[in-house]
C-alpha cells in the first residue's frame, strides 16, 4: 500500500527519499535510474567452467562409416549396452522403498542416519573405523568430490591432480578460482605416480592431492607400498588427500584404501554405488571423513554439512535402499562383473598388443585400458584427436582421445561392452593401423623422397 502523502502529508521525507508504507510500517526506498537496455551476463563461475572432454569431443568430426554399425568404446557407463545389468537384491531393495511410503520427502541434507551408518559399518575396517558422523550421503560421487575440493579450497590455492586423469577434478577447481597442478603418472611403471614430481609441485597454497585409485582413465591399481610412498610425501608437507575410490572394490588385485594406510594424513575418501553396483543413474555417492588425530577438526566437518545444505543430497530413495543394497548383495554379482572386466580387458590388451605401432597398457581395476599411439609410424596423422577422429571414419569405432585427459597420443578404451563387440572393435583397429601404418624402412624412403622433390 503506498501511501501517497508520506509523512506529515508532504509526500517526502527530506532529502529525496521516498517512503512505502508495508502494513504501517514506513522503509525508505532510495530513487535509482533504472536500466536503459537488457544486459544479463552469465557469471564468471559459468564462463569459467568447461569440461575438457566436451571440448575436444564437440570439436571433433564425427561421421561413421554407414556401412559399419558403430561401436563406442568411449563412455564411462557400464549400463549402455545392457550386458552388465545389477543384480536382482539391488533392484529389490529399491522397490521394497518406494513401497513403504517411508521416503517420499526430504532427508537431512547429509543424509538419513540410518543410511549414513549403513555405510560406515559397509567402509569401515579395523585400520580405519567409520561412524556415522563420518559419513557425508551425496548426488552421486561428482558432487562427493565437488563438496571436497570445496570445503578444503580458496580462490587462488592449488590443487594436485593426476596426468592423465579425470577431467572433472579440473572443470570444478578452475569453475572455483582453484589453480589445478599435474603431477605426472608414469606408463612405463603401470601408472605410478612420479613421486619426485609430484612433490616439486606443492607450495604454501597446495590445499589438497587427489589421488585416483583405481585410476579413471588408466585402469591402473596402486600397490600399498606405492600408496604408502604417496601419504609420505603429503605427511613431510601437512597437506591433505582427496581420494577418488569410486572404483576401489572393481578389481583383480588386492587395493587398500587410502585411509587404511594412513596414520597422520586426514584424507576425504569419495565413493558411492555407480561402478560397483553398476546403477550411475542412481545417483548415490559419499564421503568418508578419515581424521584420526582431528586434523580436520569440527570446521572441515561443519563445513561440509553446510555445503551439503546448498542442494539437499542425495535422493531419499536410494537413501531408504542403501542398508539392504549394501548387506543383501551376494559375493557371486561382484566377482562376475569383476572377472567380465579382466577378461574383456585380457582380450583387448591381447589383441592390440599385436599391432604394430600401438603399446596398449594392462589394467588391474575399474573399466579403462589405455593404449599409447606411436604417430611417428602414422604419418597421415598429426595427433591422438586425428587418429581417433579418422578410425570413427573410417571403422565406426569410437575411443576417447587421451588428450581429454591431457596426455597427447594414447587413447583410452572402455571395456564394459559385449566380447564379441570388443574383438571386432579390435579387428577393425587393426585394420585401421595396417592401412596407416608405415614401418622405418617406408619412412626413410618417404624422408628421401621429400627431399629429392
Amino acid at each position: 500500500i503506498l501511501n501517497g502523502t508520506g509523512v506529515n502529508g508532504k509526500g517526502v521525507h527530506g532529502h529525496a527519499i521516498h517512503h512505502v508504507s508495508v502494513n504501517g510500517t514506513l522503509y525508505p526506498a532510495k530513487v535509482k535510474s533504472r536500466r536503459q537496455r537488457w544486459e544479463v551476463k552469465p557469471s564468471e563461475m559459468a564462463n569459467n567452467t568447461l569440461n575438457p572432454i566436451r571440448a575436444i569431443v564437440d570439436g571433433m568430426k564425427l561421421t561413421p562409416n554407414p556401412d559399419k554399425p558403430m561401436i563406442a568404446l568411449s563412455i564411462g557407463d557400464p549400463t549402455v549396452f545392457g550386458n552388465l545389468p545389477t543384480d536382482g537384491s539391488v533392484l529389490q531393495a529399491m522397490k521394497d522403498a518406494i513401497d513403504s511410503q517411508k521416503y517420499n520427502g526430504y532427508a537431512p541434507s547429509v543424509g538419513y542416519l540410518k543410511s549414513r551408518q549403513a555405510v560406515a559399518n559397509f567402509c569401515s575396517c579395523p585400520e580405519a573405523p567409520l561412524e556415522a558422523e563420518d559419513v557425508i550421503l551425496t548426488s552421486g560421487c561428482s558432487q562427493a568430490i565437488d563438496l571436497a575440493i570445496s570445503v578444503l579450497c580458496n580462490p587462488g590455492d592449488n590443487i594436485l591432480v593426476p596426468c592423465p586423469g579425470f577431467s572433472l577434478y579440473k572443470t570444478l577447481a578452475v569453475s572455483m578460482g582453484i589453480k589445478v597442478k599435474l603431477y605426472n603418472l608414469l606408463p612405463e611403471k603401470s601408472w605410478e605416480v612420479d613421486l619426485q614430481h609430484m612433490e616439486s609441485l606443492i607450495d604454501e597454497r597446495t590445499s589438497c592431492i587427489i589421488v585416483t585409485n583405481p585410476s579413471n582413465p588408466c585402469g591402473s591399481v596402486f600397490t600399498k607400498e606405492h600408496l604408502q610412498k604417496i601419504l609420505k610425501v603429503a605427511s613431510r608437507h601437512c597437506v591433505p588427500i582427496l581420494a577418488d575410490e569410486i572404483y576401489s572394490d572393481m578389481v583383480s588385485c588386492s587395493c587398500p584404501s587410502m585411509a587404511s594406510l594412513s596414520s597422520d594424513v586426514p584424507i576425504l575418501s569419495c565413493g558411492g554405488l555407480a561402478k560397483r553396483w553398476l546403477v550411475p543413474g542412481w545417483r548415490m555417492g559419499w564421503i568418508l571423513i578419515h581424521d584420526r588425530n582431528n586434523v580436520f577438526g569440527s570446521e572441515i566437518r561443519q563445513g561440509l554439512v553446510k555445503l551439503s545444505q546448498r542442494i539437499l543430497g542425495a535422493c531419499s530413495i536410494v537413501q531408504g535402499a542403501l542398508e539392504s543394497i549394501l548387506n543383501n548383495t551376494p559375493q557371486s554379482f561382484y566377482n562376475k562383473t569383476i572377472s567380465f572386466l579382466k577378461s574383456n580387458s585380457e582380450i583387448c590388451f591381447n589383441e592390440l598388443s599385436t599391432i604394430p605401432g600401438l603399446n596398449p597398457i594392462m589394467p588391474s581395476g575399474a573399466m579403462y585400458l589405455m593404449v599409447g599411439i606411436d604417430l611417428e609410424h602414422f604419418p597421415d596423422f598429426k595427433n591422438d584427436v586425428d587418429f581417433t577422429e579418422r578410425l570413427v571414419t573410417e571403422q565406426s569405432v569410437f575411443c576417447l582421445p587421451a588428450s581429454a585427459f591431457e596426455y597427447p597420443n594414447f587413447f583410452r578404451i572402455v571395456v564394459t561392452v559385449p566380447e564379441e563387440m570388443m574383438l571386432e572393435a579390435c579387428s577393425r583397429i587393426r585394420e585401421f593401423c595396417q592401412r596407416h601404418y608405415r614401418d622405418a624402412a617406408e619412412l626413410d624412403q618417404s624422408d628421401c623422397m621429400d627431399l629429392v622433390a
